[in-house]
């Protein structure tokens, strides 16, 4: 029996992952629930007052987003790497730059996809205007992937190490800011009646060079982790 081809491989591969990931629900529930309380707790702790809550909208949703994300980032390849079969991912024909890609795209399907389409329940909480909820999901859309790609660099440097929830927070939390700065910045422009085009451009964008870059050095600290 011949091997899979790599397109074949990296879609079994994807739907490997969000199967997994489906069977322990704990895992995709936990971010949506940290997204939900922290968005309920601003308002008791800035006042009732709607304008004031529209004001800090944009920041709140999205660095409560970036913490989210932030908060599964560690777990992308330690199961794998736990049972043994993150190695065999390592030594299989197919090139691993790619592999990696069906890890992130199931993440990112589990996670960033699913705080983007609940996020216009939690913005309401928050009193941002209902013109700023297309731009607050598509920022969200393209940011979170951008999140889970920087993530799974962080995860790979670090799957080796036991408790490197901390470590992976000091690696990559400084790579997240552009993304916080141009999606917040994005939702703010809508919600004040000016064009978001421009950042959610600068979002694709970072996107696209996330996808260029990222798999590349995922791959380059897997191999050294597991090789350490």
């Amino acid at each position: 029996m011949s091997a899979p081809g790599t397109a074949q491989f990296c879609g079994m591969l994807l739907r490997r992952q969000v199967l997994l990931a489906v069977r322990r629900p704990i895992e995709i529930g936990n971010p949506l629930l940290f997204f939900a309380m922290v968005v309920a707790l601003f308002p008791l702790g800035l006042g009732p007052a709607p304008d004031k809550l529209a004001q800090f909208a944009p920041g709140v949703l999205w660095i409560t987003a970036l913490l989210s994300n932030l908060l599964t980032s560690d777990g992308v390849f330690r199961s794998d790497f736990d049972d043994g079969s993150l190695e065999q991912l390592v030594l299989a024909p197919q090139p691993l730059f790619l592999s990696v890609l069906a890890y992130i795209g199931a993440h990112w399907l589990t996670t960033g996809l699913l705080l983007a389409v609940l996020s216009p329940v939690f913005a309401l909480m928050l009193n941002l205007p209902l013109a700023a909820l297309g731009t607050l999901v598509v920022s969200l859309l393209l940011g979170t992937a951008v999140l889970s790609l920087i993530g799974g660099i962080g995860a790979a440097l670090t799957v080796g190490l036991k408790r490197g929830g901390m470590l992976i927070s000091l690696l990559i939390l400084p790579l997240y800011i552009p993304v916080l700065i141009f999606g917040s910045a994005a939702v703010q422009a809508a919600s004040s009646g000016v064009p978001a085009g421009p950042y959610l451009a600068l979002l694709g964008a970072l996107l696209c060079l996330a996808i260029a870059l990222a798999p590349l050095a995922m791959a380059a600290g897997l191999r050294i982790s597991i090789d350490a």
